[in-house]
């Protein structure tokens, strides 16, 4: 890439300025954006992750970019976004706004961001379609063309989003009553041996976590959609995939053989009951502290012949009288991952640098199946699985992991309790953001249920009743519970 820079400054097509958005430190995608554009003689201004607002409008002056580009992976950071682009107006901005990330969606883009600002927001789902979106937006022609399209679609989703009005739902206390259900006198609770309760941390080998790898969401942080190993048979793609994974081995070899990657793990067992939408964690089995109490929600949308989830359902009542579990765990790859990705980008090979974050979030999510199979073990119900690495990928194993800002349990700040816990800035060196992504980013944190029919779910739109309630467990403001919810509310706040 640099080479084929030398000389071609005329040919410049434009600037644009990209930045992950404060409070958020995930950037592959926006990377690829910016190696992407840079290919088709865009000068890219990439100012990195936790990227400050005033430091984002700063550049975009400096560099008098003509497009501006905002990443984020977590739900948070859409409203970092929205803030970004009252500034804007606010400051007198005219260039466009792109957005991108898992988080950002059409709708929401169309809602929530554009009437924020006078300009163009557009939403790009894809790093394929930024060159030809970014080329047309300085276009004097093409950009009139694509701005109409663009706010008659966008007012179409404003008037659809507008006549839906609040969704229907269960009132809570109804919700409540039609939960999940179980015969408690009859369930046979999993019990582990008294000396895994509490906190343990654990490392692995390099090749040992190689082991628990999942390749496909390797090919999709490249947008390279298949299953691995049958992606390297598709038409479209085969070639290309397969050219990746080779490169990916050569890369890996090296870190492995260096040990360039620290893949570590804090987890937690501790006696627990359910008490209303909550979980309660004792010190010990005569449960005369507690020690923590995880705050869940309950979906209100009603579906055909489901009753209203909440994970807490998993876990035993208090009433019963009985002693259940539950586990916590976090776990990184360590801060090798940005040392190595640094490394080629002093050495502009942008390539090697995404490759290397990719490969980080593999060793992550690999370290979480292996704690994952050392809980089940602990538990008592994961000696016998006799499971391969295809039957862990489709989680066939006992019980569940589901993580705070997924679908199962929407709010971050749950993440804020784990980390209390289980000490896990002080254990392994993870740490959380205001907005409370995991920094390193290769981390993945969760909790662990043990039930044997407990499944992953969407809670979906949530009504006020349950909100306000929820801020009041939690011990905020309403406001509080609005911020962190914010996706997921059912009516206008």
């Amino acid at each position: 890439m640099e080479a084929e820079k030398v000389g071609t400054e005329s040919k410049k097509r434009g600037t644009l300025v990209i930045a992950t958005v404060k409070g958020d430190v995930h950037d592959i995608g926006k990377n690829i954006v910016g190696v992407v554009l840079a290919c088709n003689n865009w000068d890219v201004i990439d100012l990195g992750v936790m990227v400050s607002c005033d430091k984002i409008l700063e550049a975009v002056r400096e560099h008098n970019a003509d497009i501006l580009g905002l990443s984020g992976l977590i739900t948070p950071s859409l409203d970092e976004m929205i803030h970004n682009a009252k500034e804007m107006k606010k400051t007198g901005l005219t260039i466009p706004l792109l957005v991108g990330g898992a988080t950002t969606s059409r709708a929401h883009t169309a809602i929530k961001i554009a009437p924020s600002y006078d300009h163009p927001v557009i939403q790009v789902p894809d790093a394929s379609l930024v060159v030809n979106v970014c080329n047309d937006l300085t276009n004097i022609e093409k950009k009139k063309e694509l701005v109409k399209k663009l706010q008659i679609n966008q007012e179409k989703e404003r008037i659809k989003h507008a006549e839906k009005g609040e969704q229907k739902l269960l009132p809570i206390n109804e919700a409540r009553n039609k939960s999940l259900s179980f015969d408690w006198k009859t369930q046979i609770i999993a019990t582990p041996n008294d000396k895994y309760l509490g906190v343990h941390k654990i490392s692995a080998e390099l090749d040992q976590v190689l082991e628990y790898f999942d390749w496909s969401p390797f090919f999709w942080s490249w947008e390279l959609r298949g299953q691995y190993p049958s992606i390297f048979e598709r038409s479209d793609s085969g070639k290309e995939a397969k050219d990746l994974f080779d490169n990916a081995q050569k890369l890996l070899e090296r870190i492995v053989k260096e040990n360039l990657f620290t893949c570590q793990a804090v987890l937690g067992l501790w006696p627990a009951n359910g008490e209303n939408d909550d979980v309660v964690l004792f010190n010990d089995l005569s449960k005369s502290d507690e020690v923590g109490r995880f705050h869940f929600i309950r979906r209100q949308q009603t579906l055909l012949d489901q009753p209203q989830y909440c994970l807490s359902d998993y876990v035993a009542p208090l009433k019963s009288g009985l002693t259940d579990f539950l586990g916590a765990f976090a776990v990184c790859a360590g801060k090798g991952v940005d040392s190595l990705a640094e490394e080629f980008e002093k050495d502009n090979d942008d390539y090697n640098a995404i490759m290397t974050k990719a490969l980080g979030d593999r060793f992550a999510e690999a370290m979480a199946e292996y704690s994952h199979k050392k809980i089940r073990e602990w538990w008592g119900f994961g000696d016998n699985e006799e499971l391969d690495n295809k039957d862990l990928i489709n989680e066939k194993y006992r019980g569940i992991r589901p993580a705070s800002g997924y679908p199962c349990q929407p709010d971050h700040t749950e993440k804020d309790t784990i980390w209390k816990l289980l000490d896990v800035q002080n254990k392994i060196g993870l740490e959380l953001t205001e907005s409370r992504a995991m920094n390193p980013g290769c981390s993945v944190s969760g909790l662990y249920f043990a039930h044997p029919e407990a499944k992953y779910f969407n809670v979906g739109k949530l009504g006020r009743d349950q909100v306000e309630d929820y801020a009041k467990r939690k011990g905020w403001q309403k406001e509080e519970a609005f911020k962190w919810l914010r996706p997921n509310l059912g009516f206008d706040a």
